[in-house]
């Protein structure tokens, strides 16, 4: 068994449902320390619904030494409904030339990677002039709040600087390396109460439908066209999740309506020209509302330069593909990252069975995903 799958299986042994652990960063640190990384915790959150992180930096003591930082999340999600994995989500199992359990695709095999990947690049390269941190957080399926948001924050007041990022997330496709992400959307949600007055449906006079009112602005904004996008990512989209109204019986007129809805808006876009054009639409339509707003995530991106470049490389002579750029899917902690971080990648295993029943990952990509990540190391050293 290579050291990565057995790296693999100890974590997902490990039932890290989100927020919990399970001693996952424990075990972490204890592997990373001996390679010269200075292990922190930077545990946050209150007493029930505690999040562990971890950041670990092993500095080459090269003035000129540029900072990669690795960056991964030890939490799953929930199983689901126990009887219907063919083996259980927390003793990994190998079947058809797959392994299986929760985490292995997202994300816990890419932990593995970057752990022995680190391992074998110190081994290797002991003196190159390249620090190597390792973030880890337990809240990343979670509401992300007291995760890497936290760490983020800690090391901008101390100054840190970061040069370059790669996320382990799932991103692969069809194969392992076939697709990379360089950026993401960001995403806006909205909660828009649009106020009435009640009354007998019988009497409309004697009410204010809401419903009525507020369709016309609910169609414009459904129709509106935010952006046009550009060469990297996809127009901004803005869709309802939910509408509700009514107090329950068919002969009363609602008081009020409730309308949910979120922007994927790209780099096009930001979250306070969305706002504004919201807001002007629904006041020209004179309704009476009120509207709370929670930004998810700023949209980020990385155009073709030293880290893409680094990338591409690593997974030509590993894999022998060209990989794709892609905006595609939602968010992910590099919303985070690039507070501080000029250049940041996505790359992991193929994410077809991610948060599903019988989540897996393939046997043969383990090894070869390490060697990525050790590649792109190399690379970033020269």
């Amino acid at each position: 068994m290579s050291r990565t799958l057995q790296l693999t299986e100890q974590l997902i042994a490990r039932p890290s449902v989100t927020p919990l652990d399970e001693g996952c960063l424990e075990m972490i640190a204890g592997l990373l320390s001996p390679l010269g990384f200075v292990c922190e915790r930077m545990d946050s959150g209150p007493a029930d619904f505690r999040v562990s992180n971890l950041w670990a930096l092993r500095n080459s003591g090269v003035a000129s030494a540029k900072t990669v930082v690795l960056v991964g999340h030890t939490d799953v999600v929930p199983t689901g409904p126990m009887e219907q994995w063919n083996s259980h989500p927390f003793t990994p199992s190998h079947r058809d030339g797959k392994l299986y359990g929760r985490g292995a695709s997202d994300m816990k095999t890419s932990v593995a990677a970057f752990v022995v990947a680190a391992e074998e690049f110190v081994a290797q390269h002991p003196h190159a002039p390249l620090n190597i941190a390792i973030l880890l957080t337990s809240d990343e399926e979670g509401p992300s709040v007291d995760g890497t948001a936290i760490v983020v924050e800690a090391l901008k007041k101390r100054g840190q600087a970061l040069d370059y990022c790669v996320v382990g997330e799932p991103t692969a496709v069809s194969r392992l390396g076939d697709m990379i992400k360089n950026g993401r959307r960001g995403s806006l949600t909205g909660k828009l109460t649009v106020h009435g007055v009640q009354g007998h449906i019988a009497y409309p006079q004697l009410a204010r439908n809401p419903i009525h009112q507020a369709l016309a602005a609910l169609d414009e904004l459904a129709k509106t066209v935010w952006d046009e996008g550009n060469a990297f990512f996809p127009p901004t989209s803005f869709q309802m999740s939910n509408i509700h109204a009514g107090t329950g019986a068919g002969n009363v007129i609602p008081g009020q309506m409730v309308v949910d809805f979120n922007f994927r808006f790209c780099t096009e876009s930001t979250a306070e020209s969305l706002k504004a054009r919201v807001k002007s639409t629904l006041e020209r339509h004179a309704l009476e509302y009120d509207l709370k707003w929670t930004l998810g995530g700023k949209p980020f991106l990385t155009t073709p330069g030293p880290l893409v470049a680094a990338v591409q490389q690593a997974v030509r002579d590993e894999m022998g593909i060209e990989t794709e750029l892609s905006t595609t899917g939602g968010t992910s902690d590099g919303r985070f990252i690039a507070e501080i971080c000029p250049e940041i990648i996505e790359i992991g295993p193929p994410n077809a069975s991610i948060h599903k029943i019988d989540e897996h990952v393939a046997l043969a990509d383990i090894e070869p995903l390490k060697n990525i990540y050790r590649r792109i190391l190399e690379n970033l050293s020269k």
